[in-house]
């Protein structure tokens, strides 16, 4: 079988097929997926039948996988997985991630070593909606005239997950825990050496040395910015798909486009990333 890629959409995304999933990838098919990977920074898998296991090991071929820094995210069995999902737990209290997702980010950018990317596979899907959104970074950074691009070039951006100001376990504010951290508003992606907004709607507070009111207006300008149409591809899921996305250089959102009562529930596995930015030391 030979490895096929089929491109989704103008901004980023394609489909790939041509390969069991049942078994090991060769290195020549590894070597593919990852060049189509890099390419179009979000890759669909269709139909891709598997267990928890099997997700995990086809996830393994492309890199090392980090366990999520919030433990009551985790999968009860295998703590390599995020389990994101509005089914009750076995004892029946809420989920932790029923809403997560809900505005623009990229996966980790609360932490030092932000994933390289994300494996997300879909086990149920409501009838209509729960889709999942994606847009190029590179796309959104390149299309910025020369002098916005000039001024953004220094700027580092204040991250942090107690932004969310959710509570993630039910005896303690978890989040309120994770330090944050600075890291570069444009990135430069260390594999393809391309420059990519690098800001996140979830977690991004304000532009290091400024105040929130100062930096509030570009902030919002640069968010509006990054998600224009023509940027963005829009994935409906069917149970089984498998997307891979590159969290360097794209942003994803979940909407809650779906009936209330209806399951979502998909599991993801995350690649530990490269070493990025700094502990934020001001106030």
């Amino acid at each position: 079988m030979q490895i096929e890629v089929k491109r989704l959409a103008f901004g980023l995304g394609a489909q790939v097929t041509g390969f069991d999933p049942a078994t090991q990838l060769t290195t020549q098919q590894v070597r593919r997926i990852r060049e189509a990977w890099l390419e179009h920074l979000v890759l669909v898998f269709p139909r891709m039948e598997m267990n928890v296991a099997a997700h995990i090991a086809f996830s393994r071929q492309f890199g090392e996988l980090e366990l999520h820094p919030i433990p009551a995210a985790r999968h009860p069995d295998y703590p390599e997985v995020m389990v994101v999902t509005n089914q009750p737990r076995a004892d029946g209290t809420p989920s932790t991630t029923a809403e997560t997702g809900r505005q623009w980010h990229s996966d980790g950018a609360f932490t030092l070593r932000p994933p390289t990317g994300s494996l997300l596979h879909c086990r149920a899907i409501p009838d209509v909606g729960g889709d999942t959104w994606f847009t190029n970074m590179y796309m959104a950074y390149d299309s910025l005239s020369p002098v916005m691009k000039e001024l953004i070039a220094p700027l580092k951006v204040v991250n942090s997950l107690a932004k969310q100001n959710r509570t993630v376990d039910p005896k303690q504010n978890v989040r309120l825990e994770v330090p944050a951290v600075v890291q570069p508003l444009v990135r430069v992606h260390p594999e393809t050496q391309g420059k990519a907004l690098y800001l996140n709607e979830t977690v991004t507070t304000h532009i290091e040395g400024m105040t929130t009111e100062e930096s509030g207006s570009l902030l919002r300008f640069l968010f509006q910015h990054s998600v224009k149409p023509e940027f963005t591809f829009r994935h409906h899921w069917r149970p089984f798909d498998l997307i891979m996305w590159d969290n360097r250089c794209t942003m994803h959102l979940a909407p809650k486009d779906y009936a209330s009562g209806e399951i979502r529930h998909m599991c993801r596995t995350t690649l530990v990333g490269e070493a990025s930015g700094s502990l934020f030391t001001g106030d």
